[in-house]
């Protein structure tokens, strides 16, 4: 007989794969993990405030391919 499921569990499961593939997509495209940076700076300088998620991937794209360059 089948186990029944319980929907909190799925969306649990959901959620842990949208964010190991977003990890994935990112490293597959050359662009840091906004996660990653938050637990660096969480573990590493408790002290200072993280950046913005727009300031974060603003800088990589700065970093990546230069300031005020165009991006289609």
């Amino acid at each position: 007989m089948a186990k029944l499921v319980c929907m909190g569990d799925i969306l649990k499961s959901l959620m842990r794969i949208y964010k190991k593939s977003d990890r994935f997509f990112h490293l597959l495209v050359g662009m840091p993990s906004y996660d990653k940076y938050l637990e660096h700076m969480r573990i590493n300088h408790p002290d200072k405030i993280p950046k913005t998620q727009k300031e974060f991937f603003k800088e990589a794209m700065d970093n990546k391919y230069g300031p005020g360059s165009s991006k289609c």
